[in-house]
Parts: structure tokens; C-alpha cells; sequence
């Protein structure tokens, strides 16, 4: 099987402590907007991931703005861009990837927002496999989510390094980020690519570690974008003074938390549950704030296309679908 048909089908079987403290990105925000006349309603799906914990302060804030946040907590950013598709959300957090895969699904009705956080990102290896090049992965076992956001970074990433995808053995790992721990801690794979706090866990409890040559957050077709916000075309037209105002609070609460790092893993701890000192090593690596513009996703689009992962080259679409007016807005530009 030659590389594009195994990535194909790994979509389609789909469909840091020693890093040190990354400086928290700061924004300027406009003033605060008024508060609707008569109150909205609006339903957001959402992960419990760090980069995300700004959700986790808005609620109240948006009240005061008349509007009433309903949450929905997906496991995995791939089902929250299946709900939002299906109509049954206003809004969702989904993966840099996940604008692209809609259109060219044949989904018009979605419109991307902004993103919300970047990290360096590292395949996590288990103590004794020796991974110092991106050749050390041929004939290993390696846990992947195939079509989630990291998996795409690292697709991409593999493949800008002229590693065949079929090198290596790649275990598709079902469920939450835990499993992917799991399947590392009983020896099942030699790395898993996960995401936080499920990269720092392995590290803390001493059984994985970072493998730092093994970056596969600066590819070309990807980028460090942990994820984006989406919203349907929909709501844009129907409820856009709530969605304005959840950006203002949400880009307000991001503020907040990117100028006081021990508030932010306090955040961290409060969504995700985690043991707060295990959330302040899961948030050292995390910048919030946006690194994803049109450009980046117009890349991603095209790139995966010849790759394979998604049919068609969607990339002449993105301009339609990418809607940062409401961002500016928020920040006074």
C-alpha cells in the first residue's frame, strides 16, 4: 500500500516539563459591548483540553452581555465538527484541519473564526525505545487518533520529512487521551502522538518522554495551531450579536489568563480535573492566543489534498469560509 492510500484509510477508519515556560501570548481588547435586548441562547461544543480553559470563565460575563451559554463536552475535536455539521451546535472548538475536511465533505454551512492556542508538540516515546531522528520511528508501533488534529500534524510532519507512512506501524487508538497512555504504560505502541495533558503524563509518571527531535508541530502544511473555533453559517446570520459577544468574552477571559500563568493552570485544573500540580507542567508549553490565519488553512487545504487525506483541494473555498471580522471587531480594529 503506497503512502496516500494508507493515509486515506487511516482517516477514513477515523472519517512540557522539560520544555520549559513559553511566554503567554497578550492582546489588546476593545471595550466590552452592550447587552442584547432581548437575551440569546447559544450552544457551543467544546473539549476538556488546556488551551480551552478560557471557556471555563465566560459564562457569567456572557450572561451580563444577554446571552446564555450552553456547553457541550465532546471527547475528540472530530465529533464536535460532526455536531456542528449536523445542526445541532451554534458553535464548536474543532482542529486547524477541520474547516478544510467540512468543505470538502461538501459542508458549506461552517465559517471559521479564529484559533485559540499553539504548542510545541513532540512525539512521546517509551523509556527505552530510542527515538532521536525521525528515522528511529521505521518499525516501531506508534498510537495515533486518526483525523484528529495532532494526527494531521503529524502526517503532514512524516511526510515533510520523507518518512514513508508505511515505515512504521501505526496503531489506530480509540477513546480519550488516556488510552493513549494506557496502550504506552503496558508497552502496546513505542510512542503515541497525543495531546495535553495526556503528552505530560507519561513524562511525569516516568514512563515516556519527550522525544525532542521529534517535533511535528512546524510543518509547513500545519503549523503549531492546537485548534480553532468554528461557527455555522447559521448562527452567524441569526444569532451574530450573541456569537460577537462570546468571542469578546472568550478573547477577554484568554487575556486574562495569558497575563497570569498560575490563574491560567488553575483554569486548566478546574476543566480538565487534572491534580493542579500536573496541570501547571500540562500548561507550560501552551501559548493562547491565535497563530492560524486564511493563509495557513489555504496550505493546509492544498497540502492535504495532494496528500490525499481529504478528496479535493478545497483551498480556493477557504476565503468564503474565513471570517476574522468578528476578532477584529472585539479587539477595537
Amino acid at each position: 500500500m503506497n503512502r496516500r492510500s494508507i493515509i486515506r484509510h487511516s482517516l477514513a477508519v477515523a472519517a512540557s516539563l522539560a520544555i520549559g515556560l513559553v511566554p503567554l501570548r497578550a492582546f489588546a481588547l476593545g471595550p466590552a459591548p452592550e447587552t442584547l435586548a432581548d437575551p440569546v441562547e447559544l450552544t457551543v461544543g467544546y473539549q476538556k483540553v488546556g488551551h480551552l480553559a478560557p471557556i471555563t470563565l465566560i459564562s457569567d460575563e456572557l450572561e451580563k452581555l444577554g446571552v446564555t451559554l450552553k456547553t457541550v463536552e465532546f471527547a475528540r475535536y472530530a465529533d464536535a465538527r460532526t455536531a456542528l455539521l449536523s445542526g445541532s451546535l451554534d458553535m464548536a472548538t474543532v482542529g486547524p484541519a477541520d474547516l478544510a475536511i467540512s468543505l470538502s465533505q461538501g459542508s458549506k454551512n461552517v465559517v471559521g473564526l479564529m484559533g485559540v492556542g499553539s504548542s510545541k508538540k513532540y512525539v512521546i516515546g517509551r523509556k527505552g525505545v530510542e527515538l532521536n531522528s525521525w528515522e528511529d520511528l521505521k518499525g516501531k508501533k506508534v498510537g495515533i487518533a486518526p483525523g484528529s488534529a495532532v494526527w494531521f500534524q503529524f502526517a503532514a510532519t512524516v511526510t515533510e520529512n520523507d518518512i514513508p507512512y508505511d515505515s512504521f506501524t501505526a496503531v489506530n487508538i480509540q477513546g480519550g487521551g488516556a488510552n493513549f497512555d494506557q496502550a504506552l504504560k503496558r508497552g502496546e505502541v513505542d510512542a503515541i502522538v497525543t495531546w495535553e495533558p495526556f503528552e505530560s503524563v507519561p513524562v511525569i509518571e516516568d514512563y515516556g518522554y519527550f522525544a525532542k527531535n521529534l517535533e511535528y508541530s512546524a510543518s509547513e502544511a500545519v503549523g503549531a495551531e492546537l485548534g480553532m473555533l468554528m461557527a455555522t453559517k447559521d448562527a452567524l446570520e441569526e444569532k451574530r450579536g450573541a456569537v460577537e459577544r462570546f468571542v469578546w468574552a472568550y478573547l477577554s477571559s484568554q487575556e486574562k489568563l495569558a497575563a497570569d500563568p498560575a490563574a491560567f493552570a488553575a483554569a486548566y485544573a478546574d476543566l480538565t480535573g487534572l491534580a493542579p500540580d500536573v496541570a501547571a507542567e500540562a500548561a507550560k508549553p501552551i501559548t493562547l492566543g491565535s497563530v492560524v490565519d486564511q493563509a495557513q488553512i489555504e496550505r493546509q487545504a492544498k497540502a492535504f489534498a495532494e496528500l490525499g487525506v481529504i478528496q479535493q483541494d478545497v483551498s480556493d473555498q477557504i476565503a468564503d469560509h474565513w471570517d476574522p471580522s468578528i476578532v477584529e471587531a472585539a479587539k477595537g480594529q
